[in-house]
């Protein structure tokens, strides 16, 4: 493919941790009706899956969440994570060919999202951090996300709110323009 044209189909994945609005945000903005894998929490889990933060949290992703977009001569396709640390492995198959990720964080529990930013900060996938806004939460300004996640310079970070179709689509398209410019930058080199 020529230096600075986009694919005809492009592959987002969206991670981050436990609760963060993962699935949310996928069924926000797809045009098919988002594959979902969630299953019921149990007490089996209760060890592992820490509901802090998230109390009200009665099910969570086990495999993937895929949804889909398309616009005039592209197709956008969205995988979604499980948000657990220990689905993390699982992930290097969600990322084979993905042109851009979308690291979405919740600043109620930042520390949930260090798994998810250094994963991507050591693949090859460009990424952007979205912070999830949820009722209740304080707001901070992304320069202030950016330093808590110890974010290397030129990682966008971006506010949205996951239940938002226009919201969601605009994390999207920084992620598209973010994954363009890395590629054209690569290409340059």
């Amino acid at each position: 493919m020529p230096a600075g044209r986009l694919a005809d189909t492009l592959k987002f994945v969206v991670a981050g941790g436990f609760g963060v609005g993962k699935t949310t945000l996928i069924g926000a903005v797809s045009e098919i009706e988002p594959l979902r894998t969630e299953e019921t929490l149990t007490q089996a889990s209760a060890q592992t899956d820490s509901l802090h933060g998230v109390e009200t949290k009665t099910t969570t992703t086990v495999t993937l969440d895929f949804g889909r977009i398309t616009f005039p001569g592209l197709e956008v396709l969205l995988f979604g994570t499980p948000g657990q640390a220990r689905f993390v492995p699982f992930w290097d198959h969600l990322i084979s060919g993905a042109h851009g990720a979308v690291v979405l964080v919740d600043t109620r529990r930042l520390e949930d999202s260090f798994h998810a930013v250094s994963y991507f900060e050591h693949s090859d996938v460009p990424f952007v951090v979205a912070a999830n806004v949820f009722e209740g939460a304080l707001r901070y300004p992304e320069d202030d996300i950016a330093r808590a996640l110890r974010l290397p310079p030129g990682i966008p970070v971006i506010s949205c709110d996951a239940r938002d179709e226009n919201s969601a689509a605009g994390v999207l398209i920084d992620l598209a323009r973010h994954a363009h410019s890395t590629a054209l930058t690569a290409s340059a080199v």
